[in-house]
């Protein structure tokens, strides 16, 4: 058996401390590993296409592996339901995200900044003044006040800050000791909010805040959009949506009002395809929702085509329209009736009644100065008065005796037109299908002031 004296046991002792002495010098003068910080800015109002933006910048920043998410803010505020989404988003990415306010971090703002994981302000910057607003800027019921209060709580419990704080930025009634003696709603000037921890350290630029972070080797990757990114963006602001509903409801009106013009029909097509393919593209919108206002165009078809008057087919289609425009701007994998899911909705839904409304008032006020007169539309409209003399008359309880007597169609009866019968020009419905112009037609009946007719099967 081999034995070890004691002196060798000794220098085995020394040799192994030196190796550990060395290795541990090396880890300690070991070059920081470099840092990967992803940059996208927030300088607008927050809405559908911050949110769009957001969310590319979370993948991208996921792709290339950040090790860091940084957002440059300057905003005012914006739509609740996009600053949700946002904060939403932000508290589930396992990226670190930071935040630098550059300026404000104001109402829906402050919400974001809140859901960051650290927070560095520009000395003279403000977050806070959370309260919600209309667009007037006159204070919503406490309703909505409520949900944005516990938005803002249980955010910042997420992010370990105090939710007192949270909660008087968006109601003066919150009293915390310290903070908001005033009686206003709390905004945090760059010193205030380090004081009471809503702000991690003041930095004049992105590169005093990673020095700041004691963060000195790092690589700065800014977001950057495509076109197509861009004009995405562009299409699913509410404004421009807005837009294009009242171009395909002004569209499919046109085209019904003068079947066969093409021209409405196609510029209505044409703007649908723009409404829908963003929100298509973000998942937003799905293919039950398109083929709901499909299906509603349809029924709203068949009612001012083929069924006299105007009931309960017609009224499905407009509810099929609007449903399927307002489902197409709200993500809906599942029907959650949340509040905050509500609020979206009620928000969409309100949007697309409004375009809807103003788009039908507009085209009856078009069709009027457009197609009468002497305009460059006037020739596709009947302005020309019918006069008794030129062998034009009304309807009235005379026209009973016409039963049974034949005549020529006019015009198209799809199903309502102009008949002629015994040299007079009469109002007159197609009893069953279509009939078109120079057909031989014989009258039915009588009913309710309107003639019915169908086609005659025997030469006149």
């Amino acid at each position: 058996m081999m034995t070890i004296d004691k002196s060798s046991k000794i220098t085995l002792f020394i040799l192994i401390a030196f190796y550990l002495f060395i290795s541990g010098l090396s880890a300690q003068v070991k070059p920081e590993q470099k840092k990967l910080v992803y940059v996208f800015r927030i300088n607008d109002e927050i809405g559908k296409p911050i949110w769009f933006k957001t969310k590319k910048a979370l993948q991208q920043a996921e792709d290339t592996k950040a090790d860091i998410i940084l957002i440059q803010m300057n905003t005012y505020g914006g739509l609740l339901e996009s600053a949700d989404s946002i904060r939403t988003a932000i508290l589930n990415t396992k990226i670190p995200v930071w935040v630098f306010i550059d300026n404000n971090a104001a109402s829906a703002g402050a919400l974001i900044s809140i859901a960051c994981d650290s927070i560095y302000m520009r000395e003279g910057a403000n977050i806070g003044a959370a309260t919600v607003v209309n667009q007037t800027g006159e204070q919503l019921p406490d309703k909505y006040q409520s949900y944005m209060r516990s938005l803002m709580r249980s955010t910042a419990q997420a992010t370990g800050r105090n939710p007192d704080i949270a909660q008087a930025m968006v109601d003066p009634r919150i009293h915390v000791e310290g903070v908001n003696d005033s009686g206003q709603v709390v905004t945090f000037t760059a010193q205030e909010a380090m004081k009471h921890g809503y702000c991690n350290a003041m930095a004049e630029n992105i590169h005093q805040v990673m020095a700041k972070a004691g963060i000195t080797n790092y690589t700065i990757q800014e977001q950057q959009l495509t076109a197509t990114d861009k004009f995405i963006s562009f299409l699913i602001s509410p404004l421009v949506a807005g837009i294009l509903i009242m171009i395909i409801i002004a569209g499919i009106y046109f085209e019904f009002q003068s079947p066969g013009a093409a021209f409405p029909i196609i510029i209505a097509i044409i703007a649908a395809l723009l409404y829908f393919s963003p929100h298509y593209i973000q998942g937003l919108a799905d293919n039950w929702e398109i083929m709901v206002f499909i299906a509603g165009v349809l029924l709203l078809a068949v009612e001012i085509l083929a069924i006299p008057g105007f009931g309960v087919t017609g009224i499905l289609g407009i509810f099929f329209m609007v449903m399927g425009l307002t489902l197409a701007m709200i993500e809906n994998t599942y029907f959650e009736f949340s509040q905050s899911a509500l609020v979206k909705l009620g928000e969409a839904f309100f949007l697309v009644v409004i375009s809807f409304f103003l788009s039908i008032a507009g085209s009856i006020y078009l069709t009027k100065k457009l197609f009468t007169g002497k305009t460059f539309f006037g020739d596709l409209a009947l302005v020309a008065t019918q006069e008794k003399s030129e062998g034009f008359t009304s309807a009235d309880s005379g026209y009973a005796h016409l039963a049974g007597k034949t005549g020529i169609a006019n015009t198209m009866l799809r199903p309502a037109g102009k008949v002629i019968i015994d040299g007079m020009l009469y109002d007159a419905t197609a009893l069953t299908g279509y009939i078109d112009k120079g057909e031989p037609i014989e009258v039915v009946k009588y009913e309710t002031a309107q003639l019915f007719v169908r086609k005659h099967k025997h030469d006149i």
